[in-house]
């Protein structure tokens, strides 16, 4: 058996890590699922993951990361449609 890595493999894994690493963000309460930032890196891990599968085929995974996708670029217009919010004094924010 041999390993045939491709560059569009390499894209997929990348793209996968950006879903997976989203995902572990939101969970440790770094983010919430509203943030562009959070839209942003889903939205670019499910365009990569799909030229992956552009390569090697599977309509079910394809049908995912198409919805996941266009979910995560609603979720972004739908945050810079949203006003931003000044932060508060006193806050504590790390530079």
């Amino acid at each position: 058996m041999s390993l045939d890595y491709q560059w569009h493999d390499l894209l997929g894994n990348v793209g996968f890590l950006c879903i997976i690493g989203a995902y572990l963000w939101l969970q440790l309460g770094r983010t919430t699922g509203q943030t562009r930032a959070y839209s942003l890196v889903n939205a670019i891990g499910a365009a990569l993951i799909l030229v992956s599968l552009y390569h090697d085929f599977n309509l079910s995974a394809v049908l995912m990361e198409f919805f996941w996708l266009v979910i995560s670029l609603l979720g972004l217009v739908i945050s810079f449609r949203r006003p931003v919010a000044a932060p508060r004094l006193g806050s504590h924010q790390k530079p």
